[in-house]
């Protein structure tokens, strides 16, 4: 039986409760949005009493579906101040499901100054002590986790900048294989520090399998689903092969691979840090591999495992985000030194794109010269990793940065720094970024697969037509499949291969022994979408925080001279429906 743990901070409690009628099929960031819309204040500030916390696994984390194991966490951002959903792989999500822990909600705040780790098992939560974790970094609080437990123990942990509760901090999720996955954006890290929590360790001893209603349809949707995820071009061969860095060659021929903080469309040293150049630089080194998944059950196996040359781990979902915001727009050459910025920011525990943004707008006030990864690398371990004075600076996000250094050129909306699409070039993109309640985030509508890829057709990247309603389109559909648990990459196909859709659905339907559209589906997305815009409204924000900063409408992007050119009549149209 599907059960919900509420854990409260301030009296050490943990309440088992009962999974009310209308969240029975909901997950994912279905549910954690609907909880926060519904018991987090929206004038509560982030790091208080009144926000709270939420992990939930997706309609469909823990079955037998591919790509099914992702884990949702909610709050109020205290880099945004808007509503927040992260997802992410890893192990947790499939304890959790597996486990029938439909939620986790954890409330209030200590009354006590002591740091505490959150021990989850099928019976409750406990309090435990965590005082000799206090100080560590990520890669140490999995190792220490380890030795008293063993490798089967889940674990979500933050960094030091986690524990002083900085704005770019997420919370670190080991994966099967000992490694890091983030549930990345928006600043949730500074939410669990704030409650006092330096990790939460995961028992599944006693867990079954997650109870499926119907499994002979179950099966045969499942079979369909997986059959198109391996037959589609993108999640069948380019990410396998390339990653999601294969997108470097293809947004720098478009002109729309934003390059020393967002100058330029195009980079001269572009094929550097490519992914076809990553690709062979890994397997090219001992113990590097180029397919690999973050969670159990991925048949995509677009992350890797990239080492140096003498076959050291560095680092492991080294992803397109990433590698452009070090490797372009902060113009660092030496892809080795990037991968070692990004196994940086997995160990101290910030949002690897907030990260890689802050440190190009660092970089333009003078902070540190263009290009130089090792001072780079330095900055993340020593002064963010630390929390000096300008650690907080740099590590309370790209917003901070540009204020404290008086600057114009700040790539943000609603505070949070805007990833590796120049919105001037790929508009549809730069709608996305003004309008998603979750402050500037590709993932939340990514008109890339349409405007660049020609994924579900093709809308001119460089037109305005069509750019409204392909946003609100994928943004809907997104909001959906964050809600099964799935990777996002499902998208892919489901565009594009008929039946992929309908047999997602069909594993829904068949998962809760309910009747399911895609109708259905979509209006799911629809519901959560709508709700997560009524909390910010609620919250304070207007159609005027949907913009874009105003150097993208005042200077032109080579190499197509574009600028930002939508209304503001325009943009609020993607709220009409």
């Amino acid at each position: 039986m599907d059960k919900i743990f509420r854990v409260n901070m301030t009296d050490l409690t943990c309440k088992v409760e009962e999974v009310p009628a209308e969240f029975a099929t909901l997950g994912g960031r279905a549910l954690t949005s609907t909880i926060v819309a519904a018991e987090v204040p929206p004038s509560c500030h982030a790091l208080g009493p009144n926000n709270k916390l939420v992990f939930a696994p997706g309609q469909l984390s823990g079955t037998p579906a591919a790509n099914s194991g992702r884990m949702s966490a909610g709050a109020k951002s205290p880099l945004t101040g808007t509503i927040k959903e992260s997802n992410s792989g890893g192990t947790t999500a499939q304890q959790f499901a597996k486990m029938g822990i439909k939620a986790m909600i954890i409330e209030g705040l200590p009354k006590e100054d002591k740091w505490y780790r959150l021990h989850v098992t099928m019976d409750g939560v406990t309090f435990e002590d965590a005082s000799e974790l206090v100080g560590k970094q990520n890669f140490d609080v999995i190792e220490a986790m380890n030795e008293k437990f063993d490798k089967k123990i889940g674990v979500m942990t933050i960094g030091i900048p986690g524990e002083n509760r900085l704005a770019s901090a997420n919370i670190s999720v080991k994966d099967p294989d000992q490694k890091i996955r983030s549930h990345g954006r928006g600043g949730l890290g500074a939410v669990m520090g704030s409650k006092k929590i330096k990790a939460i360790t995961v028992d599944a001893t006693g867990a079954g399998k997650v109870a499926i209603a119907d499994p002979e349809k179950f099966r045969a949707a499942a079979k369909v689903f997986a059959k198109g995820m391996l037959d589609h071009p993108v999640t069948g061969e380019g990410l396998p092969t390339y990653g999601t860095n294969v997108l470097i060659n293809i947004l720098n021929e478009a002109g729309g691979l934003p390059t020393k903080n967002f100058k330029y469309g195009t980079c001269e040293h572009h094929d550097k840090v490519s992914g076809e150049t990553m690709h062979d630089t890994i397997a090219g080194r001992p113990n590097g591999h180029t397919k690999h998944g973050c969670h159990a059950g991925c048949i995509i196996q677009c992350s890797q495992v990239y080492t140096d040359d003498k076959g050291e781990y560095i680092t492991s979902g080294f992803e397109y985000e990433t590698v452009w915001g070090l490797g372009i727009n902060c113009l660092i050459e030496d892809l080795d030194d990037c991968a070692r910025i990004d196994n940086a920011m997995d160990n101290i525990g910030i949002d690897s794109i907030e990260g890689a943004v802050l440190l190009a707008v660092a970089m333009e006030a003078g902070v540190l010269p263009w290009g130089d990864g090792k001072e780079a690398l330095r900055i993340m371990n020593e002064e963010i990793g630390k929390c000096t004075p300008l650690g907080r600076i740099l590590g309370n996000g790209t917003g901070s940065v540009g204020k404290a250094f008086g600057l114009t050129r700040v790539p943000v909306v609603k505070n949070q720094g805007i990833p590796a699409y120049d919105p001037r070039s790929v508009k549809g993109i730069g709608i996305t970024y003004a309008t998603t309640t979750q402050g500037a985030d590709h993932t939340a509508g990514y008109t890339i697969a349409t405007n660049i890829l020609k994924v579900g057709g093709f809308v001119d990247p460089l037109s305005k037509e069509g750019q409204v309603e392909l946003s609100r389109n994928l943004q809907i559909a997104t909001t959906a499949v964050d809600s099964t648990g799935m990777c996002i990459f499902v998208a892919f196909p489901a565009l594009d291969i008929p039946e992929v859709l309908p047999a997602l659905v069909d594993m829904l339907a068949a998962r809760f022994g309910v009747e399911m559209s895609v109708d259905d589906f979509v209006a799911l997305g629809t519901r959560i979408l709508k709700m997560e815009k009524e909390w910010n409204t609620k919250a304070g924000f207007t159609n005027e925080d949907d913009r874009l900063p105003e150097f993208f409408e005042l200077e032109p992007i080579p190499p197509h001279n574009a600028v930002w050119d939508f209304t503001p009549e325009e943009i609020d149209e993607l709220w009409n429906f």
